[in-house]
Order: C-alpha cells, then structure tokens, then sequence
C-alpha cells in the first residue's frame, strides 16, 4: 500500500499568450475546470496503474457525493481525509503560456487545517509526501516507514530547520530544476550536497528528461517524444509511475522510465488526471520506446 500525503484540489486551467509582468495583464485564450492537487493526482495515477493506494488529505464540507468523491471513489482510492467544516475543498489556479511555462495561484481553502493536526500525522510504512503543511509533512517523515518527498511549487513555504528535518528522513527525493534552486538555496547547500544526502534522487527537467543519482551514481532517462497539449501534473505522474513500479520490485532505472512513460500520457491532454494510463497502456508504450523492462524483484511494501 503506498499513501500520499498533500493537496486535493480542483483545478482551474488556463492558456495565455504570455505570462504577464508585475501590474500588467495578458489575454486567457481558454480555460478549463479539472480534478486535481499533487497528492490526489499522484495517487489517482498510482491507483489507474493498479497499486493499492491511500490518500491522506484535507477537504472541504463541499466535497462529499460530488463527482471528483465519486472518481475517487471509482479508481479505489482510499480516502483517510481530514474533513474541516465551512471550508471549501482547495482550488488551484494554473496559467501556461505558448512557451510551456506555468505559473500557479493556490488556494488552501481546507488545506490549512494540516497545521492543526500535526499531532494527528499518521505513521506509515510507505508514504509519498506532496506538497502540504511543512510541520505536519515534518512529523510524517519523523514516523514514515520509508519516505518519499516532493516538495513541489510549495518549496518556498519551508525553513531551513523543517527543510533539514525532512530531508534527514527522506529515502527518495523527486525535484524539478525549479524546486532544486529553491531546496539548495533554502538549505545553503549545493546541488551535489543536497544529492549526497539522500539515498536516492531523482531531478526531472520537463521534456529535457530526468536524472537519477545512487550509490553515487548518475543515469539519464530521456523524454518519451509525444504532442505536448499541456504540461500540468507531468511531475504528479511521474512520480506515480516510478512509485508503482518501485512498489512492484522494479530496479530504479526502469522505475524512471515508468515514470516517464506515464507522464507521456498526461501531457497529451488537457487536466492532471483526464488521461492517465492503466499498466498496460503504459507498459506497452514502455517497450516501445525503451525495450522491456527487467524483470522486478521483489514486491516492496505488500
């Protein structure tokens, strides 16, 4: 069983011709409404992949019985939700330019709850944390099992001291080349520093692909080449693939492609979670572009 921890949300997408300067305005040439929050789509991703998945979670009294419950509902996922009383679940605001760069208003709406129940963060054997309270994700890491941190776009939102603490914990860190500046800087460290100390990392770098360092060693995975419709959630289900994948005993490489593979899905399409691949799928897409994969080992965290 793997649990995430972090934001549900309901996303509000938008395209614009440019990404506008301080006091200035552009043109949103469209717009949509879609499920989402990293830790619902990071869990939404590991559940249509098939692995048995819990989603720890803040949400409003405005959640029960609508659709995004019944899509939870319908992939599996296990709610272990924190249900705050007149608040509104959290909502996002994305806006991506012609270029494929993004920038992100959100919400809290329920979310902040998460800072009153620090005393509540459960102990778990295997939890993926997405973003979310830095003190509540500090006492998840302190009792995790095996921990796995992505710091996201809320990586401004940590102290040193709550950077160090999770870090400390953490077994596998996931960070784009945005959210690295922010670790490194926040922490003081450099990028070889901050890799040195976690047993395994992994920085992705959009269409440029992504890079793995263990055992003080480095691989690159590239991109899988596939029409960019839009670039929202391709971190999210990165991670759920290689989670998958890692749970199933795969070897770390190919947990990389996995994850590049079912990022290629999502970035087909409009939404985080409107496109997400069934094993399958993926697998098939997988041999494709990489070959088969090694046979996994054996099944972590059954």
């Amino acid at each position: 069983m793997i649990h995430v921890v972090g934001h549900t949300a309901v996303d509000h997408i938008s395209t614009v011709h440019h990404l506008p300067d301080k006091n200035t305005s552009t043109h949103i040439t469209d717009r949509k409404i879609f499920f989402g929050g990293g830790a619902a789509n990071i869990a939404a991703g590991i559940a249509m992949l098939g692995e048995p998945c819990t989603l720890v979670s803040c949400v409003g009294d405005d959640f029960s019985g609508t659709d995004y419950d019944q899509w939870m509902k319908r992939l599996g996922i296990r709610q272990q939700f924190f249900f705050v009383p007149g608040t509104h679940t959290p909502t996002a605001f994305m806006f991506t330019d012609e270029a494929g760069d993004q920038m992100t208003f959100f919400e809290w709406g329920a979310s902040k709850a998460f800072a009153t129940k620090t005393e509540k963060a459960p102990s778990l054997p295997f939890v993926h944390m997405a973003t979310a309270d830095p003190d509540f994700n500090c006492r998840v890491a302190e009792k995790g099992g095996f921990v796995s941190f992505d710091p996201g776009q809320d990586v401004f939102w940590y102290s040193k001291e709550q950077l160090d603490s999770i870090i400390s914990n953490t077994d596998i860190l996931f960070a784009n080349q945005h959210e690295v500046q922010g670790l490194c800087r926040t922490l003081g460290i450099t990028k070889e520093a901050l890799i040195g100390r976690v047993e395994t990392t992994i920085f992705t770098m959009s269409g440029d692909g992504s890079t793995l360092y263990h055992d003080g060693k480095e691989e690159f995975v590239p991109a899988v080449p596939v029409r960019l419709s839009d670039p929202t959630g391709a971190g999210d289900s990165y991670r759920a693939g290689f989670l998958t994948a890692y749970a199933r005993g795969y070897g770390l490489p190919d947990c990389c492609r996995v994850g590049t593979v079912t990022a290629s899905f999502v970035v087909e399409h409009p939404g985080c979670q409107t496109h997400l691949p069934d094993w399958d799928a993926m697998l098939a897409r997988f041999c494709r572009y990489f070959g088969a994969p090694d046979e996994p080992g054996e099944q972590r965290f059954t």
